[in-house]
């Protein structure tokens, strides 16, 4: 039965080949040709210092130049969304949960987890105004769109409060969430309209305007609201809870419009952002570190970025030139891009010049009628109608990955060895492993072939990026090959060397342990601080 397996598995044919290739790390996707994903992917990466800890929050200021508020830890800080740079800093008692901009500019508003809503002059580090009714930690403070006089809070009491600022009153507690209040927004086309988002899977739509603090209309998500946003009409809201975004329609009923489910994780941040064609997108962050930008009008997701550290909280500029992510290891992604000067000009043509430049297009027009067309050589450049038909080029296999072609493993592996790469040779033995050759190929090798393989393992077996396989394969090879290693000299070097390596990783390993348990209880104590 054996042999008749064999047999199978020799006369078996490979339909299909994949060179062998060493693992790599993620390289950027290649640009695609449709105008959002070129106009996404102009945006250029500016550094900012990263922060201290996860950063909660982020706001634009709605005027000129467009100022930017990082919440981070227990610190506000104001950057300049021109060059990027901090300018100053508030400092609050607990950590900062939410940020907002009062529609001149001139003041912001945070709320922090001890449930304090403060009001703060950019200009001065004093808060001008400190609100305090909460009974639980504060998640949310938001300026209507043109009102300057009041702002709206919610947190974990599960109670909204609709804010006298000048006063520093309550005018009303919006009761009806059952669980925590995370999220609201107010409507742009009206400041007395606002909506909520709870951890009860529902968002509610508040009229100011109406007695007894009842909710006008309620929408169930299905998950807990992490954010909540009008979209520009006024008449439509996005919302963001678990792994989905979806868009409501309030006019309609509160009909879902369509719904977004391409996130991996929780969705944490959804902002609005206008392109240069006055088209708005809804754009959306998640723990599973991606930027999705979706469009809700055709309900497609159109361009997609990926980010090494989960995502918090996002912001854009006004004017569309700015944008902003924050990590939650303190990581700030912020990029650029430059906007188009528009300058029209007008030029007074005579007729006699226009009628000049209409002859010359014609002249030099080129068509498949003209003797001209079939005159063009391999330099001609092709013009914006024209298609383009690439060949698409052959598969070019190295030797190693011919001789696997062909099963030939122990050839392949030996010339593998020569070539000197250890990323190719630990590519080579993984597909050798895969197949169940690997230490039959070590069992043939011959004196020479075998010292090749001694003296790559002597050298590479510590590397942290390929211990996880050569580790082993040195222990298996010593155990195997044992009685032909002592009986030659040459070999004795070898394993002197490797000997060394070997006790030199054990070393490291147990200073590294050692650092590791002073410094475990000092972070649990940083942390319980």
């Amino acid at each position: 039965m054996e042999e008749e397996l064999r047999v199978r598995l020799n006369d078996h044919q490979v339909s299909k080949v994949f060179p062998v290739k060493p693992k790599s790390t993620a390289k950027p996707v290649s640009k695609s040709e449709t105008p959002e994903s070129r106009y996404w992917s102009s945006f250029k990466n500016h550094s900012i210092p990263n922060l201290v800890s996860s950063v909660s929050a982020l706001a634009f200021s709605p005027v000129h130049p467009y100022s930017l508020a990082v919440a981070h830890s227990a610190t506000v800080s104001l950057f300049s969304s021109h060059s990027l740079s901090s300018s100053r800093r508030f400092s609050f008692r607990d950590v900062v949960s939410s940020v907002c901009f009062r529609s001149d500019g001139a003041l912001f508003a945070a709320c922090d987890l001890s449930g304090v809503v403060q009001v703060f002059d950019i200009k001065e580090r004093m808060a001008l105004r400190t609100l305090r009714s909460h009974s639980a930690p504060a998640r949310f403070v938001k300026y209507p769109f043109q009102d300057k006089l009041h702002l709206v809070s919610g947190g974990d009491d599960g109670v909204v409060k609709y804010w006298d600022v000048a006063g520093a009153t309550v005018i009303s507690d919006l009761l009806g969430h059952k669980d925590y209040v995370r999220c609201g927004d107010f409507s742009p086309v009206n400041d007395s309209m606002l909506v909520t988002g709870s951890y009860d899977h529902t968002v509610k739509v508040w009229d100011t305007r109406v007695d007894k603090s009842k909710w006008i209309a309620e929408i169930n998500h299905g998950l807990p609201v992490e954010d909540v946003v009008y979209l520009p009409s006024g008449g439509m809201i996005a919302t963001a809870g678990g792994n989905s975004v979806k868009v409501w329609d309030l006019i309609g009923g509160g009909k879902m419009v369509c719904s977004m489910e391409s996130h991996n994780k929780t969705v944490t941040s959804l902002c609005v952002a206008r392109m240069e064609s006055a088209e708005t997108r809804l754009v959306s962050v998640a723990l599973d570190g991606y930027m999705k930008v979706f469009d809700y009008g055709r309900a497609k997701v159109t361009y997609s970025m990926r980010f090494p550290a989960p995502l918090m909280s996002l912001g854009l500029s006004p004017d569309g030139s700015t944008r902003v992510i924050g990590g939650s290891n303190g990581m700030v992604f912020a990029s650029k891009k430059k906007l188009r000067d528009v300058v029209e000009e007008k030029k007074s043509l005579s007729l006699w010049s226009v009628r000049s430049q209409v002859d010359e297009t014609r002249r030099r027009a080129l068509r498949p009628t003209y003797f001209r067309y079939f005159q063009r050589g391999q330099s001609e450049k092709p013009s914006e109608e024209d298609y383009l038909v690439k060949e698409k080029k052959g598969l070019k296999l190295t030797r190693h990955d011919k001789l696997l072609k062909k099963f030939r493993h122990k050839e392949a592996l030996v010339s593998v060895l020569e070539e000197k790469k250890p990323a190719n040779v630990v590519a080579v033995m993984e597909e050798l492993v895969a197949r169940r050759k690997l230490m039959k190929c070590v069992s043939n090798m011959e004196e020479g072939e075998l010292g090749m393989l001694l003296g790559f393992l002597q050298r590479y077996c510590t590397v942290q990026r390929y211990s996880g396989l050569l580790m082993g394969l040195t222990k298996k090879v010593l155990e195997t090959r044992a009685e032909d290693i002592k009986g030659i000299t040459e070999f004795t070097g070898l394993l002197r060397n490797l000997k060394r390596e070997v006790n030199q990783e054990i070393r490291i390993q147990q200073s590294l342990l050692e650092i590791q348990g002073v410094i475990a209880p000092l972070m649990r104590i940083a942390g319980r601080s």
